[in-house]
């Protein structure tokens, strides 16, 4: 497939990996020719430097016959714009735009992106799809990373094994023995700062980050057994009251059991317009550092704090001073993958990277046939693929234990007619099945040929 992506920031780039990966022909697309070079330096793409809403420059990048354009520049207009020539000029099929406005993503505007109009087939809110992860970090405060899957039946929950785990030291076909009903599975641990599938005699060690699959019902059982304890969030102080922590306040006070929110926000004209777009929540103009505001904000008693301002470093830092003055759990908006480290030394509980967000609703909307959902793990280190078993897949018909699936993978979990089953090396995949399968990245074009899942869309 030739797929031109337009923008080479941190988004394009991990984007331009995963396809170029795939060996797809991809054409990256800038107009800061710093970016351009990283691009084609480190990846298996093409690079044109320029505005890519330009038809010129859409005609050099090959819009003449590609398949997909993705446009994820930093301006919203940029992308509109660039899709609207792709449409119009170059007859591009498949459009895809990242837009953050909110007045864009406004319901009652979606007619603008009819073919007529502006023809963009997918838009992708960055926003959106942040505060969607925030709300899904609160449902499972225990938790660093958490994606819900199989029509929310199942949850891949990733959890920090502290000192007084429970299973320690514990060979993973020990823990099928002791908890034989316990329908989860460790798919990934990460130890030292490498991420790796785990064998059935591998141990959990103090310190080890764990990805774990959980059927939905079983995950408070989960949590207990690997040491967690769930809590409810009942006070939740946000700090920053830009588009993300408005759009979390906003489905918080929209939830049928009551919790209390209060914001911080420091600039004063955020701070009227949340107050103006919000009923219950209480919002404080200020600096969310100032620790006699995070006081006045009740923090000692809250249950978890929210940073979610655009520095990274602010919300950090701010996370860091909630813990101390007495807040049990911090979760921090992160843009830079670098500063994740900090997070065990800084003790802030868990965090959400934007730009892992925003690559995985992307990847959600490329590959198509079957693939039904797609989530990056940490710095695009691995992936969670969801699929539905076709007739003309290797693996229909077979057992787990006679499919040969790379070192790198491990089946989740499946869903057999509507109902979630833990997966066993006995268990049949049968056509129309529901597998979400974990996989290091440079396994995934394997598992996708065992889907029999083509990144073609024609």
């Amino acid at each position: 497939m030739k797929v031109i992506i337009c923008g080479a920031g941190q988004v394009g780039w991990q984007i331009a990996r995963h396809l170029s990966g795939e060996n797809n022909d991809v054409t990256v697309v800038d107009n800061n020719p710093e970016l351009v070079r990283r691009a084609t330096d480190t990846l298996d793409v093409q690079g044109i430097a320029g505005f890519a809403s330009y038809p010129d420059i859409l005609d050099r990048a090959g819009a003449r016959d590609a398949d997909m354009i993705i446009a994820a520049t930093h301006s919203d207009e940029v992308n509109m714009v660039t899709c609207q020539v792709a449409h119009s000029v170059f007859a591009v099929q498949r459009k895809i735009a990242r837009l953050r406005a909110q007045s864009y993503l406004d319901a009652i505007y979606s007619d603008l992106y009819r073919r007529d109009h502006l023809p963009i087939d997918v838009v992708i809110s960055p926003e959106k799809e942040v505060a969607d992860a925030a709300l899904q970090r609160l449902a499972a405060p225990a938790a660093f990373d958490t994606e819900s899957f199989l029509e929310g039946k199942a949850q891949l929950l990733g959890i920090l094994i502290d000192e007084d785990c429970p299973v320690i030291n514990t060979p993973l076909r020990q823990l099928t023995d002791l908890f034989s009903t316990l329908r989860a599975i460790v798919v990934g641990i990460r130890r030292d700062g490498g991420l790796f599938v785990p064998s059935s005699g591998d141990q959990i060690f103090a310190g080890d980050e764990c990805y774990i699959f959980t059927h939905t019902e079983d995950m408070t059982r989960t949590l207990e057994i690997f040491g967690k304890t769930q809590s409810k969030q009942e006070r939740i102080v946000i700090i920053g009251g830009g588009n993300v922590g408005l759009a979390v306040a906003q489905a918080l006070e929209s939830r049928t059991e009551r919790v209390r929110v209060k914001m911080i926000e420091r600039s004063r004209i955020c701070a009227e317009r949340a107050a103006d777009a919000l009923d219950r929540t209480i919002v404080l103009n200020g600096d969310g550092l100032d620790s006699g505001l995070l006081e006045e904000a009740n923090i000692a008693t809250a249950d978890a704090v929210l940073a979610v301002t655009d520095d990274d470093k602010t919300n950090l830092l701010a996370s860091v001073r909630a813990k101390e003055l007495g807040c049990p759990m911090a979760i921090t908006l992160i843009n830079d993958p670098t500063l994740v480290p900090l997070m065990t030394p800084l003790n802030i509980d868990a965090y959400i990277n934007p730009r892992a967000t925003t690559v995985s609703s992307i990847l959600r909307h490329i590959r198509h046939g079957r693939v039904r959902g797609v989530y990056s793990i940490g710095d695009a280190e691995a992936e969670v693929i969801e699929a539905q078993v076709l007739g003309t897949s290797p693996m229909a018909g077979q057992k787990i234990k006679d499919v040969d699936f790379p070192e790198g993978t491990l089946i989740g979990a499946l869903m057999k007619q509507g109902k979630v089953v833990k997966p066993t090396s006995e268990t049949r995949i049968e056509e129309g099945d529901v597998i979400a399968i974990f996989a290091m990245s440079e396994d995934v074009p394997e598992v996708e040929r065992l889907l029999q899942v083509s990144i073609d869309f024609f």
